[in-house]
């Protein structure tokens, strides 16, 4: 007997996997499941899609615009955690007890709050127990997450693959309907290239149809300047490539081909050690990428991302050689179309008007 073609089998499977997700979401409409808001700004911020939109990256620049003003906390379930329930991070937490996206926020903003809880609602109330002087929580990855009725959605899109271009789990890549993104206040279209078109906006908005009540935005990444992980060891602040430059690229992410365009744009000399998104790396792991460093050039380095930096620093396999060498590339998001200035001022203007509500 012939075996089915394996896309048939995906896409029969991504019905029945539609059908139960339009199950879940119609039982929350008609508030047959309970949704719980909170007397307090909470932001949610998420996609329809798996893999990676950029949510960490324009978590931080919502936490830039606001910690200046607000006490703030970031709730995640804290991916690929070792740990179960509500954690809050603190001097002695590791990407292993909180995950690491989260762990690279509480190291880039010692000034906030971060915890991770499987259960969101008792990780808000949990927040507000042990910091009830909190006055915005920033909900990561949270658009699914329907036990809470934030009081703002942030939805995030890929410039290359847009939700309404996309198809459901196993046969796409979509946790939900495209029709459920009328649940979101804002959506963005991430990762679009800095000198996006007019036409090619209006295309996509075209495709979208956001509602009355949505805001649609685009944006892009900035690469920030290159820093040591560890500056104690390396004692430079940040460093420069050029076409001498030997670099061992190093990431465990969605998708490293703009990370590495960005490095070939300055260098050819460069050698890549790419992983699976949030690679846990082993100690055989480690002993090749020393190997790989030990081969190059003398005017060589390592470069990764932050948030695999943030799991390489609370790998208990680390050697000397790979922290003297080892340098993070930042990611930051701007606001395209003269229009991060309305963005930031419609963010503030929310967690303004209801803060004090306690």
């Amino acid at each position: 007997m012939p075996k089915p073609d394996r896309n048939i089998v995906f896409y029969v499977f991504s019905l029945i996997y539609g059908g139960l997700t339009a199950i879940r979401n119609g039982l929350f409409d008609w508030g047959i499941l309970n949704q719980r808001s909170f007397d307090l700004p909470v932001i949610s911020i998420g996609n329809l899609a798996v893999g990676g939109t950029g949510k960490t990256p324009h978590t931080e620049f919502i936490i830039q615009q606001l910690s200046k003003n607000f006490k703030i906390a970031v709730l995640s379930r804290g991916y690929k955690r070792a740990t179960k329930g509500f954690v809050l991070a603190d001097k002695n937490c590791t990407a292993k007890t909180i995950g690491d996206e989260p762990y690279q926020l509480f190291g880039k903003f010692p000034a906030i709050t971060v915890a991770v809880d499987e259960k969101r609602v008792r990780g808000v109330e949990q927040l507000l127990k042990q910091k009830p002087d909190t006055e915005l929580i920033l909900l990561d990855d949270a658009f699914q997450h329907r036990h809470i009725k934030p009081g703002l959605s942030v939805l995030l899109t890929d410039f290359s693959k847009l939700y309404t271009d996309d198809f459901m789990l196993p046969y796409g890549s979509l946790r939900e309907y495209p029709k459920n993104s009328n649940r979101a206040n804002m959506i963005i279209v991430t990762k679009c290239p800095e000198n996006i078109k007019a036409e090619d906006s209006k295309t996509i908005a075209d495709k979208l149809k956001p509602a009355e009540h949505q805001s649609l935005f685009f944006s892009t990444f900035d690469h920030g300047k290159i820093h040591p992980v560890y500056p104690d060891i390396i004692g430079k602040p940040a460093t420069e490539i050029n076409n001498t430059t030997s670099v061992l690229l190093l990431t465990g992410i969605e998708n490293p081909q703009p990370m590495l365009e960005w490095v070939q744009k300055k260098t050819l000399r460069v050698t890549t050690k790419f992983f699976p998104d949030h690679h846990d790396f082993s100690v055989n792991d480690i002993t090749d990428i020393e190997q790989d460093l030990a081969v190059l050039k003398d005017d060589k380095f390592i470069l990764t991302t932050e948030k695999d930096a943030a799991r390489l620093k609370s790998n208990p396999y680390l050697t000397a050689a790979i922290k003297e060498n080892l340098y993070t590339l930042p990611l930051e998001v701007k606001i395209l179309n003269n229009e991060q200035n309305t963005f930031i001022q419609k963010i503030q203007d929310y967690v303004s008007k209801n803060s004090g509500n306690r």
